[in-house]
């Protein structure tokens, strides 16, 4: 018998009844186009990935089959696979402990859509860590197939400035991918020579945020993970210097934000095993502390990495811990098996449900391009953009919406058709004046009458904070891809607030309107003074009010 995951939830789902030796050695033509049917809809559910088991019964007891009957099995779901256009890989395989003469075995397999109209799979995943833990180097080994030779070389292709390349430090939001073919193996620039080639023969892309790690480009940080909507984070340690600098604060962040982390240990090629350990054991002590309330996972096996894909995926209490080296290349086949078995967070119904929404792209990035124009980057919220789409975008200075027509569309640095809730890309707006833009605006439907406003409330624990935190103060609010200043008008039910305590605070932005949603996370900071929050009431203006209001304040 066997039992199957579905990918968008991982829930252990009883697919098939009858034993598995009678009914996929040989089926009949009926019962393997009715099992075809089941794999197709798990497809969907799973949004083009599904992991079966086999050798399983119904109640979850590893009941195994003979070497010959497994086989004959994973014969008829390579058909079956065949079938719905889609290709199997075996995760694993293992025996059962029977008192059977005959050995028994039980095996996980992978069942993956080959991609079609560039519709692959996109996972993204933010990068986090201390200044010089590894983070650019691990990616440049990621994504080039080449090892890195010790001094930095690997991590040159992501820099995008002069300064970074001469300091070694990344001071700018860096994206790099890596895909995987229907068949489960790497695809990057060792065998592609450009992005659009990785993208034309993936099934599924994992798109690294390669965010800095130095304390004062910490506001870049902050933008990355709030604003670019990451499935999860990946906080890089190095080995030898241990938890230091931004790596408690770069965790806790990724924890407020409740983005799921995974860490990966670095550099375990300069230390000894005894000093791997004991960076291993910290991290263990701070990640079951109350604060954080984490299972660790050290992930030391190919048997452990798959573990820890799917337990990631079920629980967000799980941290799978990787020890790896970007110059010997210990462990970087867990990290590729880790990252070709995980699954996205929403499934299909609950993408549907965003794509039968207005459109709504966030502006994160903004450029100008010779021979194109003004083009923007950022995420599709909701709804579905097309060529030749007419979009609104604002709000402005004044709080208008300007029109205006999405001309060509990008994924991945290779063109695209459509673009679909949730995904990211760069959209060409031909000859808007790109002085009208700045990161932080929306492009919406015009249909939607989008609401901004001046003055929103918000509930917000105080994280940090070295003295009161009052009416008056002044701080740097975060709320996806918006970062302005704004002062807290008023602190409802309390004259001041002290670490730990929580209050619903009336905040007003000081420099321009914004267009905000009422559960919209938020992250405040101020020097040393940080919070986090949801946001709970809007107090809309109409477009000709803000002026007023301004010289108001001003008068």
């Amino acid at each position: 018998r066997w039992t199957m995951y579905s990918c968008s939830d991982r829930s252990l789902v009883s697919a098939f009844s009858p034993p598995l030796q009678l009914k996929l050695i040989d089926p009949t033509q009926y019962r393997f186009e009715h099992l075809a049917t089941q794999m197709k809809w798990r497809l969907q559910e799973g949004r083009g990935e599904a992991v079966y088991q086999i050798g399983v019964d119904d109640n979850g007891m590893l009941v195994g089959l003979s070497e010959e009957d497994l086989r004959s099995s994973l014969k008829t779901l390579g058909r079956m696979a065949e079938k719905v256009g889609a290709d199997i890989t075996i995760l694993r395989e293992r025996e059962v402990d029977h008192d059977a003469d005959i050995p028994r075995k039980i095996a996980e397999v992978l069942i993956r859509k080959v991609p079609d109209d560039q519709q692959f799979l996109d996972l993204r995943v933010a990068v986090l860590g201390n200044v010089d833990s590894g983070k650019s180097t691990l990616l440049g080994v990621l994504t080039q197939g080449e090892l890195d030779n010790g001094r930095g070389r690997a991590r040159l292709n992501l820099f995008r400035h002069l300064h970074e390349i001469q300091t070694g430090r990344t001071s700018s939001i860096s994206f790099e991918i890596l895909g995987f073919n229907s068949k489960g193996e790497v695809v990057n620039y060792s065998e592609s020579r450009t992005a659009e080639e990785i993208c034309e023969s993936a099934s599924k892309m994992i798109t690294f945020i390669d965010l800095a790690g130095h304390h004062k480009y910490l506001k870049t940080t902050i933008f990355g993970l709030t604003s670019y909507c990451p499935d999860f984070a990946m906080l890089v340690v190095s080995a030898n210097t241990g938890i230091a600098g931004t790596t408690r604060e770069h965790l806790g962040l990724a924890m407020a934000l409740k983005v799921p982390i995974f860490i990966v240990v670095s550099k375990v090629d300069l230390c000894k095993r005894d000093t791997v350990e004991r960076t291993v054991r910290q991290l263990e002590r701070i990640l079951k502390q109350p604060g954080c309330n984490k299972v660790p996972l050290v992930v030391s096996t190919a048997d452990d990495a798959v573990t820890a894909a799917q337990q990631f995926a079920q629980s967000p209490s799980i941290t799978p811990i990787f020890t790896v080296s970007s110059v010997s290349g210990e462990s970087l086949n867990l990290l590729k098996v880790f990252f070709n078995i995980i699954p996205p967070l929403s499934n299909s119904k609950e993408q549907e449900e965003l794509m039968q929404q207005l459109t709504e792209f966030q502006v994160d990035e903004i450029y100008t391009v010779p021979d194109v124009g003004t083009v923007v980057g950022g995420t599709l919220y909701s709804g579905i953009c097309r060529e030749g789409e007419q979009l609104v975008v604002g709000p402005t200075d004044s709080g208008q919406f300007l029109k205006l027509t999405v001309c060509s569309i990008q994924r991945n640095r290779s063109a695209c058709r459509v673009l679909r809730a949730g995904q990211a890309a760069t959209l060409a707006l031909d000859t808007f004046d790109r002085s009208l833009l700045r990161k932080g605006m929306v492009m919406v439907s015009p249909e939607m009458n989008p609401t901004i406003c001046w003055l929103f409330e918000a509930e917000i624990v105080l994280l940090f904070h070295a003295k009161t935190f009052h009416k008056g103060f002044q701080v740097t609010v975060h709320v996806g891809n918006i970062r302005q200043t704004a002062t807290v008008k008023a602190v409802h039910g309390k004259e001041e607030l002290r670490t730990g305590e929580k209050a619903v605070v009336c905040f007003k932005f000081i420099k321009h309107p914004e267009y905000l949603k009422v559960g919209a996370k938020l992250l405040f900071r101020e020097g040393a003074t940080k919070g986090i929050g949801q946001v709970t009431k809007l107090q809309p203006v109409s477009q000709s009010q803000p002026s007023q209001s301004e010289e108001e304040d001003e008068a």
